[in-house]
């Protein structure tokens, strides 16, 4: 995964991620398209494809809404790297097929339009603008099979036997 990196604060709720106002659809490219609305208004118009959050502490708090990380997904963000996940909203996003990764230094050390390399098997980001290499725990075959499958139940549909 590479892309430009969106820099975010902390504590960046599922309603700044998606707003509880257009939880009314179940169209998922409704959703992607106010995506960060309430931290970033421009947000969904801004971005790329394959572009990359950046993001402080507790990411994700708030209510257990899967259509936080449908909407990131969607929107075509390849992955989420903050300092911490709350819980709830960490294990959404892998059922849903969104890569997501702590590492306080990654964050610490990117600013708002670097271009960020992330590669989930190495277990490494590489801050490409400006040369820096940071590690994290390598994602488990399992873990890595369920994000390229798109999410838990369509891993499991491809990969458990009856």
């Amino acid at each position: 995964m590479k892309g430009k990196a969106w820099k975010f604060g902390d504590n960046i709720n599922t309603d700044e991620i998606i707003p509880a106002r257009y939880l009314n659809t179940s169209d998922n490219a409704e959703l992607a398209s106010h995506v960060m609305e309430d931290a970033d208004p421009d947000f969904a118009k801004k971005m790329s494809k394959g572009d990359i959050i950046v993001a402080g502490e507790n990411f994700g708090c708030g209510s257990s809404r899967e259509h936080a990380p449908i909407a990131i997904k969607t929107a075509g963000i390849a992955c989420v790297i903050a300092k911490s996940f709350a819980r709830i909203f960490f294990r959404n996003s892998i059922n849903m097929g969104l890569a997501i990764i702590e590492s306080p230094e990654a964050v610490d050390a990117t600013a708002e339009g670097d271009m960020v390399e992330v590669d989930l098997a190495e277990g490494t980001i590489t801050n490409v603008t400006k040369g820096g290499k940071y590690t994290f725990p390598a994602f488990p075959p399992e873990l890595e099979g369920i994000i390229a499958e798109g999410g838990l139940m369509s891993y499991v549909k491809k990969n458990v036997t009856q």
